[in-house]
């Protein structure tokens, strides 16, 4: 299994796992008309694991 450490790499899914250290205030953002999503920065030693991959990729 591939480990991106670079800045700038992405992984997609439909359930990402994730644990640091620190975790940012969770943010509510705008994606597109009334659908929100949330953001936050995960900071020291994080890590994220696909738990279930995306069914279709546009």
């Amino acid at each position: 299994m591939p480990v991106y450490t670079k800045k700038g790499d992405i992984i997609k899914g439909n359930i990402i796992r994730v644990e640091a250290r620190k975790i940012a205030k969770i943010k509510v953002i705008v994606k597109s008309g009334r659908h929100k999503a949330q953001k936050t920065v995960l900071r020291d030693n994080a890590i994220c694991v696909i738990d279930r991959e995306l069914e279709f990729i546009k």
